[in-house]
């Protein structure tokens, strides 16, 4: 065996996979949006498998309370980019593969650039509109999506948009929803995930793209596979062979006007900016830096709080429920100033 395939022994040894199933994954070209939760495990495997190329795309920083469920990330991590830490642990891995690191946020504006260069993209985000967003494009740029989605004790896999021998292409997310409420669902700061789901769910999502690449097995395209961790069951839901939706276009992403946590305790200093606490009761009750307190989903019954001309400054541990607070007050009160607190409040104590 060539020496540059000891490595890869053990899977090349697999009946029906061989050197050459080997030599399309070292072929291949895999991104992977979201070095979180499902993005860490996604991206170890595939780099220790010798997928060719692996980018990995995401703009957040690492924070302690990553640390749980993001196995890429240690301490001394707290504060760098994901995207680039974890290319460069994964590098000293595995050498003999290239990785690409993507650190600008992924909007409307750059996605269709993003992930022209790949042919298959790992969905690892945890925000509703990254996720249409990835669908959407690619759908337009007839790349499959490998959706994975995690909450408490339950996970969910699936494949979107493969193409089917007809020619038409199997269902994607919007087949499945439609369109979702994203203050409606809690995420896992509010209603907790176990950590060893995220590996779960990330392994699995990195099979289906090696199943893909080699084309060994069935991918999960037209299905659904929802598993739970607490009794170790799993089923398949099947929502068709062939997508009812007809996507054209992207949507453009939503600007979300950001404000650091210098900025902000300056503008409290300067008393020109006021608090919005839009996490849990608990959350609030275990440490509170002031404000106002609505849970995000009781934002929009209180928006007679919001006084035009004023400005006010959302926050909750991470940004990402601050952020779909100022989206509700952009649409619904546009004379009312409103940002989010960049990094959550992990920034300002950091800050």
């Amino acid at each position: 065996m060539h020496p540059d395939l000891l490595r890869y022994s053990c899977q090349v040894a697999l009946p029906g996979f061989g050197e050459a199933s080997q030599q399309l994954l070292q072929n291949a070209k895999v991104l992977v949006v979201g070095a979180g939760g499902l993005g860490c495990p996604s991206a170890q495997y595939l780099a220790a498998s010798g997928v060719g190329t692996v980018g990995i795309a995401d703009f957040d920083t690492v924070s302690i309370s990553n640390l749980h469920r993001q196995v890429l990330y240690n301490p001394s991590d707290v504060g760098q980019l994901k995207a680039e830490v974890a290319c460069e642990r994964l590098q000293k891995q595995n050498p003999g593969i290239k990785l690409v690191p993507h650190t600008a946020k992924i909007t409307s504006g750059n996605v269709m650039q993003v992930i022209e260069g790949y042919d298959i993209v790992i969905d690892g985000t945890d925000n509703f509109d990254t996720r249409y967003l990835l669908n959407d494009a690619g759908v337009l740029a007839g790349k499959p999506i490998v959706y994975g989605a995690i909450y408490q004790y339950e996970g969910q896999v699936a494949v979107w948009n493969v193409l089917n021998k007809d020619g038409t292409c199997s269902p994607n997310y919007r087949d499945l929803f439609p369109q979702v409420d994203a203050t409606q669902i809690p995420n896992c700061t509010e209603g907790g995930v176990i950590p060893t789901l995220a590996g779960i769910i990330g392994c699995m999502q990195a099979n289906e793209v090696i199943k893909y690449i080699t084309k060994a097995g069935e991918v999960l395209a037209g299905k659904v596979l929802v598993f739970d961790a607490q009794t170790m069951q799993s089923r398949i839901i099947k929502i068709g062979t062939t997508t009812k939706t007809n996507i054209t276009a992207l949507q453009k992403t939503a600007d979300i006007p950001t404000i650091t946590a210098t900025e902000a305790k300056k503008g409290l200093a300067n008393d020109t900016i006021e608090l919005v606490d839009v996490r849990t009761d608990q959350e609030r009750d275990e440490f509170d830096i002031g404000g106002m307190h609505f849970e995000l989903d009781e934002v929009e019954d209180n928006l007679d709080e919001f006084e035009a001309g004023k400005s006010y400054v959302f926050y909750c541990s991470s940004g990402k429920r601050s952020g779909e607070a100022v989206k509700l007050l952009q649409q619904r009160l546009p004379g009312v100033k409103a940002y989010s607190l960049e990094g959550g409040l992990g920034s300002w104590n950091q800050d």
